[in-house]
């Protein structure tokens, strides 16, 4: 078994920035870059996710110490591994949307948590512990549409998924302090009732295991997103669980609400906690919170250039 203390249970990026990869993009990541420079007021990341936008691709400074092809049958047949397991395994998930006002404070906020449970013929669903609670001023949907921002699959690419896929390496870059691939991932082909991911994601170069993601769902009729809320680019980060498997457990995205006078930044950050498998919940009824430090995510969202 792998030191797990040397990575750590949770991949978080230190409070001080790191120096991101110029990339250039061919698709839509390019077109949801935020500016600290332009936003309207504090623009404090959260602590343990520092948000870095890719801005452009440039060519590769050398080729990766395995074969690209290699490297990418490694981490998709762990993604189907992860992908596989997951279902296994209860959990609590947040969810919350955050509107800013024009002086970058928060204004209002919706907040609403779930537990995942298995039923009695074994199919899993989320039971809500209570009635979302909910401050916003502006911002209107149903608590539905909320939910519908984590029905999208958690592993994108799968080795059973990979000939739906051009994967393309790019460079490296350092990820909380662990080397990293990084690839870009595009749908071969599209259609309209299988969403595919369009984005990047960055590989454990020592492991070929997926560190973290950003980029959206696709169809053939562009974004896969609620039509009451903007979401579509996620980027997500993975935790540890049980010493050998990686579940997301931290995504977020940046959006802009448009009102008939003036434009509402607005956040939402979901997360996973307390994982532990059925088996063990089942005989443990109240499994221990994690200990894990959760994010804050108070700071607002630069707006769209």
């Amino acid at each position: 078994m792998r030191d797990i203390e040397s990575r750590r249970s949770t991949y978080r990026l230190p409070a001080t920035p790191f120096i991101g990869l110029a990339m250039m993009l061919a698709f839509s990541v390019v077109s949801v870059s935020f500016s600290q420079e332009n936003a309207p007021g504090p623009l404090t990341p959260p602590p343990e996710h520092h948000v870095i936008r890719i801005e452009g691709v440039p060519e590769p400074e050398a080729p990766p110490s395995l074969p690209p092809a290699e490297i990418i049958q490694g981490f998709s047949k762990k993604e189907e591994e992860y992908q596989a397991a997951r279902p296994q395994y209860a959990y609590r998930k947040t969810i919350r949307i955050q509107e800013f006002g024009p002086d970058g404070r928060s204004a209002g906020e919706f907040t609403a948590t779930y537990d995942a449970v298995l039923s009695g013929d074994g199919k899993l669903y989320e039971r809500a512990i209570a009635a979302p609670v909910s401050t916003l001023e502006y911002l209107s949907f149903e608590p539905e549409d909320a939910q519908a921002l984590t029905r999208v699959p958690a592993y994108p690419v799968t080795a059973g998924q990979l000939s739906k896929y051009n994967v393309k390496y790019l460079n490296t870059e350092k990820v909380d302090e662990v080397d990293c691939y990084i690839f870009q991932v595009s749908p071969r082909t599209l259609d309209r009732q299988h969403p595919l991911f369009d984005g990047v994601i960055w590989v454990d170069q020592k492991y070929l295991e997926v560190v973290k993601t950003y980029g959206n769902w696709v169809t053939d009729l562009g974004d896969l997103h609620p039509p009451t809320l903007p979401f579509s680019m996620f980027e997500t980060y993975r935790e540890n669980v049980g010493g050998k498997y990686w579940f997301p457990n931290y995504s977020r995205a940046e959006g802009i609400y448009k009102m008939k006078d003036h434009d509402i930044p607005i956040r939402v950050t979901i997360k996973w906690t307390n994982f532990k498998p059925f088996s063990a919940v089942s005989s443990a009824p109240n499994p221990p919170a994690s200990h894990a430090k959760p994010p804050d995510p108070a700071s607002p969202p630069a707006p769209k250039p």
